[in-house]
């Protein structure tokens, strides 16, 4: 996969690293306090074609919309 991709495009079991939120003010906040920040290390627990993506980032897991997660962009490299 290509660097700077959506998160939805990451396959289950695959690490990557945040290197941008493109959302509104509120959510880009709310994911910041959850542990999105640029550089923070990503794995997917979860990811099927329906229903939530579930992730692991500083220790914890989190199931996101997928709508949400198509806001946050990784590197897979």
């Amino acid at each position: 996969m290509s660097p700077n991709m959506p998160l939805t495009m990451m396959s289950e079991g695959k690490q990557g690293r945040v290197t941008k939120i493109k959302a509104g003010r509120k959510l880009t906040r709310r994911l910041i306090e959850m542990g999105f920040v640029e550089g923070a290390l990503i794995r997917i627990i979860k990811a099927d074609f329906r229903g939530p993506v579930m992730v692991a980032v500083n220790g914890s897991k989190y199931a996101l919309g997928r709508g949400m997660a198509m806001k946050i962009m990784v590197d897979d490299s």
